[in-house]
């Protein structure tokens, strides 16, 4: 009876030091809960996209774009302060103007589009900079370079939750035809669909995201959600549908061991969450089918 009695003791104070550890910090404040909610939402979308990108060979890509936003962010806090529907347009208006400057160089010239997006991309970065460090405060850059996931408020968060929405909505509808201009764009041409139309909606959804990612993670980390899970992903998948899976669970299993980290050690969340998602990219570059460890075991079998 006292073993029984003790055993049950042991196990309730697990659970409740399990509790304690792991949920309290969500349950007793609400900025946590709104972090939280927030990075989710973005792992649902960012991710899945960062998977497209990479088969697109375009995983620079997404880099260049996260820096692109900051000139049409500082304009829009110049104007605006830190009006978060003003932030959002500036940014994504910013990214429009980039991709299409990028596209006419690069269709004017020899340049290819890496190129001239590299290019591009460099001197916004820049400029955005300046201007932020002109017209605000040190606070007001390291807060727009870096993010303030543990400040996201309610219309922070409406604006994630709506990206997020709109964008899986999207991805899902728009499946096949972005699967398509993927894969084969030259068979989506051939069969009388107009292959611009997926690649312009899809580099918009890939825009809008990370103009939401900007206001948790900044411009200079928010990247990292959408590319790091989407790259360790296929290390351990053949099929697309797996990996579009596995990135999500990547990027919200980060965002959550991320937020715990920063709430326990007192550190920035939005990089700790990066460093999450790096770490996992890290364990899958050992363990994965095409990580490092399972092709040292195949190469004795494979010499038999």
């Amino acid at each position: 009876m006292s073993l029984s009695l003790s055993l049950s003791t042991g196990l309730s104070q697990i659970h409740g030091g399990f509790y304690d550890f792991a949920i309290a910090p969500f349950q007793e404040f609400a900025f946590m809960r709104r972090a939280l909610v927030g990075t989710l939402a973005l792992a649902l979308s960012s991710a899945p996209l960062g998977v497209l990108l990479t088969l697109r060979r375009m995983s620079l890509f997404g880099e260049a774009l996260s820096h692109a936003v900051l000139p049409g962010v500082a304009v829009a806090f110049i104007l605006f302060g830190l009006s978060l529907p003003a932030l959002s347009v500036g940014g994504f208006l910013a990214g429009v103007i980039v991709v299409g400057v990028a596209g006419m160089i690069s269709r004017y010239t020899d340049l290819k589009e890496d190129a001239s997006l590299a290019a591009t991309y460099l001197v916004a970065l820049a400029l955005g900079v300046i201007l932020i460090s002109k017209f605000g405060s040190q606070i007001d850059l390291l807060h727009i370079l870096f993010g303030n996931v543990l400040g996201v408020d309610t219309g922070g968060l409406l604006l994630v939750a709506g990206v997020s929405t709109v964008s899986v909505l999207l991805l899902a509808g728009l499946y096949r035809g972005f699967l398509l201009e993927t894969f084969d764009p030259a068979y989506l041409a051939a069969s009388g669909s107009r292959g611009s139309i997926y690649q312009q909606l899809f580099l918009m959804l890939v825009v809008l995201n990370l103009v939401a990612s900007f206001q948790t993670l900044g411009t200079l980390m928010a990247v990292g959600l959408m590319m790091l899970p989407a790259v360790s992903a296929r290390l351990w998948h053949d099929t697309l549908p797996a990996q579009l899976v596995n990135s999500m669970v990547q990027a919200a299993a980060a965002g959550y061991a991320g937020l715990m980290l920063s709430y326990y050690a007192s550190v920035p969340s939005g990089p700790t969450i990066i460093v999450c998602a790096g770490a996992f990219y890290l364990l899958s570059l050992l363990i994965a089918p095409r990580g490092w460890l399972p092709r040292i075991l195949r190469r004795p079998h494979l010499r038999g």
